[in-house]
């Protein structure tokens, strides 16, 4: 991750731009990832047959590679296995028509890391995207207003000074600021944050969200997380928070 992104509009900085090496033959999508790519700040450099990808690939300085299964010269599967025979630990998104269970295990145990299944949303394939950077553990610094998250060194401040975040609080905090003013659903943060692969009733991350606001107003926070009714929450959605506004002296649950 070369350089910081300005943020939308110049409202804040919410993550690094990602360097992404695109694996892909059809010119058409790639062409439309690349654009969609770059809107997030990503910059993205496309290969479009598999000996071509595995050559950029090994050579390294990647945040992520995307590579599709269906390759000329070598198939997705055999640049995957490839690489992890050499030791690259990138981490390796899958494209693939191919959605049957034992495809997407084949991909998985060639040492794909995800596994995306075509035609798909671009706002999925952006959110795994987001998820693979966490998890690889070389996200950013994340910041909104006078939120800092360093999630290595799992520290989270707002205006310098720390603040005292249970594992789970810390991991809803750090998914938001990610996010960088999308909204990020309910099932995402389940899944995401408590490892939930369902959209099971609970109430969970409504419970947290109330914690993690109650901790962020009496830091001086107040009103930096929005919710959006029927969907999940954000940060950032709504514009740079108003430092001026008086903290609310009560304490709504979400």
């Amino acid at each position: 991750m070369n350089r910081r992104a300005a943020g939308r509009a110049g409202r804040y900085s919410a993550r690094d731009p990602m360097e992404l090496l695109l694996i892909e033959d059809e010119p058409r999508l790639a062409g439309l990832l690349v654009r969609r790519l770059g809107r997030e700040g990503h910059r993205t450099t496309v290969a479009t047959t598999g000996p071509e990808g595995l050559r950029l690939a090994a050579a390294g300085g990647w945040d992520l590679a995307i590579v599709d299964v269906m390759l000329p010269g070598l198939s997705g599967m055999e640049v995957t296995r490839a690489l992890r025979r050499a030791g690259s630990d990138v981490p390796l998104l899958m494209l693939t028509a191919r959605g049957a269970v034992e495809d997407r295990v084949e991909g998985l145990r060639a040492g794909a890391d995800d596994y995306l299944v075509k035609p798909f949303a671009f706002a999925e394939l952006s959110a795994r995207i987001e998820a693979l950077a966490r998890r690889s553990g070389s996200g950013p610094r994340l910041s909104f207003g006078p939120v800092r998250v360093d999630p290595q060194a799992h520290l989270a401040t707002v205006d310098g000074r720390e603040l005292d975040l249970t594992p789970k609080e810390f991991a809803v905090l750090k998914d938001l600021l990610w996010a960088g003013g999308r909204v990020v659903t309910r099932a995402e943060l389940k899944r995401s944050v408590w490892g939930f692969q369902f959209d099971a009733p609970t109430k969970v991350v409504d419970l947290y969200v109330h914690y993690l606001r109650r901790k962020l107003r009496r830091a001086g926070a107040a009103d930096l997380i929005e919710t959006v009714r029927g969907v999940g929450y954000a940060i950032g959605r709504s514009g740079p928070p108003d430092r001026s506004a008086p903290p609310d002296p009560g304490v709504t649950p979400p």
